[in-house]
């Protein structure tokens, strides 16, 4: 049975059925939309988080920009956040056009993108396999399994959400196309994976996953050169009869004609597997330029590989401390624990390939290995051991594999390859589901709460990891921000005992010297953080701390040479290029001034900076140029008055 007659065949209504497929998928997506928002409706009075939301929105002056064509231009080309990924750029430049920086406005989005998607994947499923209640369950699990509560209630996670939005797309223009092979369909599917990529590459397995797909629940990928002659049943397993001995020694036109199927269906990817090296290149670069790879040595993360699936699986089947960051260890990973991964994945997949009359386990499993391979840690980004966000694709995989078997199970099913099973539970399945759902919704819930402002979210992460120096240097810089000095600076101590060298705690060390006028020390820290950060923008904050420490010190020539350090590191670092300004203003070099202001008002124009500007032109003697930009400080100001006033402030200090 092909993949259209085995859809059509599973919406036949059943005897006695009064209510229709169409009502069913209404009424059921209706249910999950309203699931959705009564879990994650708390994030809309939720602020920005203090992790990487600051590289995205509030600290990102081309995002805050709002959305136009210079934005665009950016976006088609920014390797910031370590990341190459231009559509999510303008997703968030649009946000910034219709909502400021009101964080409840791309909450919001979030929130409702993540509807789309569960909507998608039920309609995606159910499309391709012809099963509503199956299809409704893994879209539900998806929909609130509170693993996923980090890539809704975190606006930097907008590319995960928009990648899997695409992803989905993908997956549905490729039935379109394979029930009619035809280049144009073909050039769809391509445009929607190039979006998906372009929003985060993570969905660079994709053609692997289309293979999968190819297998079941498509069907065109009919393996007739194995020993059986497989056919898809109503049920999504796989029947057949055995061959005949004759028939094995022989070549037959069925082997030559599946060996020309594989070909094919592996040809058919080779255009798409070309987007993902252009992915993967501008990735990797991106990724360089941000200091963002190859944290720790290859033996360690491939132990931590291996773990780490291990500990996803625990965490789809029990979701329980869950965190935002997940550090590596201290001490090297037991060789038990190494050992006892290799041996579950492997014990899992052999279990998996024998079964392969199910062909819904092996997709699923599959599914799930394949999809977390990008962000598993062999390619080391970032200093996490693992992360809930990179769930949020690999997990529909197990989810498929729980829908379908549990639905298959003796006495749970009334069909299985063509043989009629006695319904012994009738109603506890559909009971199981619904208690397991609710509890998944109440845990989602209670997580998106942990979430509601930067001490209460990282005091948690400290409370269910160990030896977190990343959660204890931004529980410090929350306090810190809310003026709690004293209590902020153990925190920040704790995290670079931890971990010497992250320069993050570093820095934040030197910053409470440098407050409590402790310069000798706050510049030794500031020097220490320079020469650790891997990442640019942080060596460039080193750089420009380093030079008010020495310029509060009265060291000018310091001061200046560590601001040219920081722009040349960071040239679109507008602060710095302003410090810059007011440097070599007081210091009478007027023309490095003016250099100065004006390259930081070409980045990110301001009322006060353009007053700097004009004030630095006037005492060189521009007076037409300076009374120029005095208009467009006027024309930019709501309050010209205290504009000047912050000016002056600026040039006194």
């Amino acid at each position: 049975m092909t993949s259209v007659d085995l859809k059509h065949a599973q919406q036949i209504p059943a005897p006695g059925r009064s209510v229709s497929p169409l009502t069913q998928k209404i009424f059921l997506s209706l249910v999950l939309a309203v699931a959705v928002v009564g879990v994650y409706s708390p994030v809309h009075w939720q602020p920005f988080a203090n992790y990487d939301d600051p590289d995205y929105v509030t600290d990102n002056f081309h995002v805050k920009a709002g959305l136009h064509w210079e934005t665009v231009k950016w976006a088609l080309t920014a390797r910031d956040a370590a990341n190459w990924h231009p559509v999510t750029w303008i997703s968030h430049a649009l946000d910034t056009s219709l909502f400021g920086l009101n964080p409840a406005g791309p909450h919001d989005v979030n929130v409702l993108l993540h509807i789309v998607n569960a909507l998608l994947l039920f309609w995606v499923l159910q499309r391709a396999t012809g099963f509503i209640g199956r299809s409704w369950m893994v879209a539900a699990l998806f929909a609130l399994h509170p693993i996923n509560v980090e890539t809704v209630a975190w606006i930097a996670e907008r590319k995960n959400l928009l990648s899997m939005f695409f992803f989905l797309l993908t997956l549905a223009a490729y039935r379109w196309y394979a029930g009619k092979p035809q280049l144009s369909r073909y050039l769809v599917v391509a445009a929607l994976f190039a979006l998906g990529l372009m929003s985060k590459p993570q969905v660079i397995t994709l053609p692997f996953v289309l293979l999968l797909w190819d297998y079941w629940p498509l069907g065109r990928l009919a393996l007739r050169s194995s020993p059986f002659a497989l056919r898809q049943n109503s049920s999504g397993k796989i029947s057949g009869e055995k061959r005949t001995a004759n028939s094995e020694q022989q070549p037959s036109s069925e082997k030559r004609t599946a060996n020309r199927e594989w070909r094919w269906l592996l040809l058919e990817k080779l255009p798409l597997l070309a987007l993902c090296v252009m992915s993967a290149v501008f990735t990797l670069n991106a990724q360089a330029s941000g200091g963002a790879t190859s944290y720790y040595g290859h033996v360690l993360r491939l132990e931590n590989a291996l773990i780490s699936y291990v500990r996803y699986l625990g965490k789809a089947f029990w979701p329980s401390r869950l965190a935002l960051f997940y550090p590596y260890p201290l001490n090297p990973y037991p060789l038990w624990q190494v050992c006892g991964a290799a041996f579950i994945l492997l014990a899992i997949t052999v279990a998996v390939l024998l079964a392969h009359r199910h062909r819904a386990l092996t997709v699923g499993w599959l599914w799930f290995l394949g999809t977390l391979v990008p962000m598993i840690g062999v390619v080391q980004v970032g200093t996490q051991a693992m992360a809930d966000r990179y769930a949020y694709l690999s997990f529909v995989g197990l989810f498929i594999m729980v829908c379908w078997l549990m639905a298959e199970l003796p006495g749970f099913s009334q069909n299985t390859a063509g043989t009629e099973r006695l319904h012994l539970f009738p109603a506890l399945l559909p009971a199981v589901s619904v208690v397991v759902l609710l509890a998944l919704a109440l845990v989602s819930f209670r997580q998106v709460g942990f979430w509601s402002d930067h001490i209460t979210l990282w005091t948690h992460v400290l409370e269910v990891t160990n030896d977190n120096w990343v959660a204890e240097n931004n529980l410090g810089t929350a306090l810190l921000k809310t003026g709690r000095v004293e209590e902020a600076i153990p925190h920040f101590r704790a995290a670079m005992a931890l971990d010497p060298t992250d320069p993050n705690s570093t820095l934040n060390i030197g910053t409470y010297e440098q407050m409590h006028r402790n310069l000798p020390a706050a510049i030794e820290l500031y020097q220490r953080a320079a020469g650790m950060a891997r990442n640019p923008k942080i060596r460039a904050r080193a750089y420009n701390n380093l030079a008010y420490a020495y310029k509060e010190s009265g060291d000018f020539a310091d001061a200046r040479a560590s601001f040219q350090r920081a722009v040349t590191i960071d040239p679109e670092f507008v602060g710095a290029w302003i410090s810059l300004g007011l440097v070599a203003q007081n210091t009478g070099n007027l023309p490095l001034a003016i250099r100065s202001y004006s390259r930081a008002m070409q980045i990110s124009p301001s009322d006060f900076g353009y007053l700097l500007l004009a004030g630095a032109l006037e005492a060189s003697g521009e007076k037409t140029q300076a009374a120029s930009v005095r208009q467009k400080a006027l024309l930019l100001s709501n309050n010209i008055a205290a504009a000047q006033r912050h000016a002056d402030k600026l040039l006194a200090q």
